[in-house]
């Protein structure tokens, strides 16, 4: 595939993700497959090609909302980028935005989900981590597969992966 077959691909497949991120039905992964069918539809590119660009959108968007207090503002926006905004052309940073903004909101809402829905309780297993009682904070780590056990500060029995 040429540079540039390559760029509009990923143009492409990035309007189609902010076209189906839209419809707040959809999981981001779920809105990743529908991008990827209209990208395809659009026909010019294999399905590894389609795979190989939609690994590239998300990665960029992940960075952008995974980045420390990313907001949307010039000043941060300059600074995650590492140049003035302002010199971006033809790029749909407003939809690339919105994208990395609902990926955001969709991974905290995962992660707040697996807090509430699947804490680690005393007795349990769990594989290698750092945990954090939910009840005073006392962080504990293992290095290998281990049984949780009640905290050695407060003797809760709740924790939360870090």
């Amino acid at each position: 595939m040429g540079e540039n077959k390559l760029i509009k691909a990923y143009d492409d497949l990035m309007g189609h993700l902010y076209e189906a991120l839209d419809d707040t039905l959809h999981t981001v992964a779920d809105a990743l497959e529908i991008a990827k069918e209209k990208t395809s539809a659009l026909g010019g590119h294999t399905q590894e090609e389609i795979n190989k660009i939609a690994d590239y959108v998300m990665r960029d968007v992940e960075h952008v909302a995974t980045a420390p207090s990313q907001q949307e503002d010039n000043n941060s926006l300059s600074e995650w980028l590492k140049f003035d905004i302002n010199l971006i052309e033809n790029f749909a940073l407003d939809a690339f935005m919105d994208i990395a903004d609902k990926t955001k909101v969709k991974l905290a809402a995962l992660e707040m989900e697996a807090k509430l829905y699947h804490p680690y309780k005393s007795g349990e297993v769990a594989g290698p981590g750092t945990f954090v009682c939910d009840a005073c904070g006392k962080q504990i780590a293992f290095k290998s597969t281990s049984i949780m056990p009640a905290c050695p500060e407060c003797k809760g029995d709740s924790f939360s992966r870090v």
